[in-house]
């Protein structure tokens, strides 16, 4: 009986303990309370329905785009498609450019008492290094007794007569019009280069101009002519 009563008394001490314990923690944590005044809360409703009016606004922007996209879609494709082809036919040469650049004149020249063959062409060679220095110095486009240098541009000998595409260059004097993004540098360039000593070995003298800002260098207005290639026919999507 007294075994009995100890095993009471313990179980409700350790209860009596856990209910002190449990009330212990509640007050010491102590309740957080909204401590704004109605002022604080009237800008913070206002900054909420701020954001939430710049979201919707966002998304009827956002919906608009998607509607145009949809509305607008095989315009934006055969707009894509011609700014396509119109980069294409640039870079190919196949329409007028204007820029700043320089002309460059190849005239005779026989110093005093010269005795010889008088020159009325350019060699191919010569012609051929003028170019790739050109290039070297940054030239954007060229053309050579008004025709347009391309990658495809022969530059040959035709019976003695220097053939550039097809002008014939059987007189001289003739004009090299440049253009560059940098003329500055380039006419710089020109002025300090060995490629003059070039020309006068062949009895020729080559001038610069001073940089000029409007260049006309015409386009590419021969047809090109494909040989390797041919058009291919789509196939049927199945279904």
């Amino acid at each position: 009986m007294k075994r009995k009563t100890i095993l009471h008394f313990t179980l409700i001490a350790a209860i009596i303990g856990f209910m002190l314990a449990v009330q212990f923690q509640t007050t010491k944590r102590p309740i957080v309370r909204d401590t704004r005044d109605i002022w604080e809360l009237r800008q913070d409703l206002k900054q909420e329905q701020e954001l939430e009016q710049q979201l919707l606004l966002e998304i009827r922007r956002n919906d608009e785009k998607i509607q145009n996209y949809e509305q607008n879609h095989l315009a934006d494709q055969q707009t894509a498609l011609q700014e396509t082809v119109d980069e294409l036919k640039k870079e190919a040469g196949l329409t007028e450019i204007r820029g700043a650049g320089l002309i460059l004149t190849i005239a005779p020249f026989y110093p005093e008492n010269y005795v010889g063959p008088i020159a009325y062409t350019v060699s191919p060679e010569l012609l051929k290094r003028f170019i790739n220095e050109l290039n070297m110095y940054d030239a954007k486009e060229i053309a050579i007794a008004n025709e347009r240098i391309t990658n495809t541009t022969a530059i040959r000998d035709v019976n003695g007569v220097t053939q550039v595409g097809n002008a014939k260059i059987s007189s001289l004097p003739i004009q090299v019009k440049v253009i560059s993004d940098d003329v500055t540098t380039l006419y710089n360039r020109l002025k300090v280069s060995t490629i003059y000593d070039d020309f006068v070995i062949e009895n020729l003298q080559l001038t610069v101009s001073e940089p000029m800002s409007a260049i006309v260098i015409p386009k590419y207005y021969r047809e090109w002519q494909i040989r390797y290639m041919e058009a291919v026919k789509a196939e049927k999507e199945e279904s």
